[in-house]
């Protein structure tokens, strides 16, 4: 599905861009996600809360939405419910996703919305029928834990997309760019091949190459350091975003991923969307723009990096398909993603 024309034609200079052209083969030992079946009218689609708490009116966007696409939908029991920040408790709210994984005629599961909550309940999580009978998980931030967990230790796809505290209330009066990204949710789900064109900018490395695409929310990702749950991100497309961090803090986190050896031998890095929380004082201004950061993290390694890719807590967030070799091409006035 071509994406191209959603992104404005202004090209920045681009003369001082590296220029790097590699073709990375994918490892003999690293072997495609199973892919869970793709979705057609009529099939169900459950709808629960992992993590932060939503109001049953809140999902109404999303619930019509679905229905329109001709999908059923299935409301989980913590849909509504709430214990301070969670939509539910601990155990309510891993019981209502183990029933969905287990319930073989659910075929994708949205979650309501991120927040913070999965990594409490990821480990008591049975994945036993989810393995048997493979199903869409769909979502974003937080949810950052299930792909990782899933990905890693099933090699099973999940959609890193929007969730229905995103869907617009008024359809009449959202911008373009906000349906389109909720429609990819839809265009993956019925299996057509994702597109994706990101505006080019300056601080690019250019170059073509393709891999396995991983990645998510960048908070996520380095928490998961050294557990069951961990990236590995060997000859892939690592892809990253994240909001509200500080430049020093964002810095620190790519020294993680630096240090644990996650930069080492990717195919292609892949910088989404960055809400920069801005210092209080200019004393505390960390001096290092977000392109710096990232380019020093990588100066010695020559694969490619996008800056500015549409995905993450942003309007243009567009669902990716986490475990699904993509070909990802950055030239000097062009880059883009797409799915082999």
């Amino acid at each position: 599905m071509n994406r191209k024309n959603f992104l404005s034609t202004v090209v920045p200079l681009l003369a001082t861009a590296t220029v790097i052209a590699n073709n990375i083969k994918l490892p003999d030992k690293q072997k495609l996600s199973k892919i869970p079946s793709y979705l057609k009218k009529g099939d169900k689609i459950g709808i629960t809360c992992p993590a932060g708490f939503i109001l049953p009116e809140e999902i109404i966007p999303a619930l019509e939405k679905l229905k329109e696409w001709g999908y059923e939908v299935v409301l989980g029991s913590t849909i509504g419910k709430r214990d301070f920040t969670f939509g539910g408790t601990d155990e309510e709210r891993k019981n209502d996703l183990q029933q969905m994984l287990d319930d073989k005629h659910i075929k994708a599961i949205l979650c309501a919305r991120g927040g913070y909550g999965v990594i409490r309940i990821v480990d008591d999580l049975n994945f036993k029928k989810f393995i048997a009978a493979p199903k869409w998980i769909i979502g974003f931030s937080d949810i950052t834990v299930l792909h990782s967990h899933i990905n890693r230790n099933f090699g099973i796809t999940t959609i890193h997309s929007k969730m229905c505290n995103s869907f617009p209330k008024d359809w009449n009066l959202a911008e373009p760019i906000q349906i389109e990204t909720i429609e990819s949710i839809r265009t993956c789900l019925v299996g057509e091949k994702m597109q994706y064109a990101a505006i080019p900018n300056a601080n690019n490395r250019l170059g073509k190459l393709s891999g396995i695409l991983t990645g998510g929310n960048l908070k996520i990702i380095e928490s998961l350091a050294g557990s069951k749950s961990d990236l590995h991100t060997a000859g892939k497309i690592l892809f990253v975003e994240d909001t509200g961090e500080y430049l020093y803090s964002i810095d620190r986190m790519f020294w993680n991923l630096k240090r644990c050896g996650k930069l080492d031998k990717l195919a292609g890095l892949i910088i989404g969307g960055f809400k920069i929380k801005k210092e209080e004082t200019e004393a505390e201004a960390f001096g290092k723009t977000l392109e710096e950061i990232v380019l020093e993290k990588v100066k010695e390694f020559k694969y490619p990096v996008c800056f500015d890719f549409p995905v993450g807590h942003q309007k243009n967030n567009f669902a990716l398909k986490c475990g699904v070799r993509h070909q990802l091409t950055i030239k000097l006035d062009a880059c883009t993603l797409t799915e082999l």
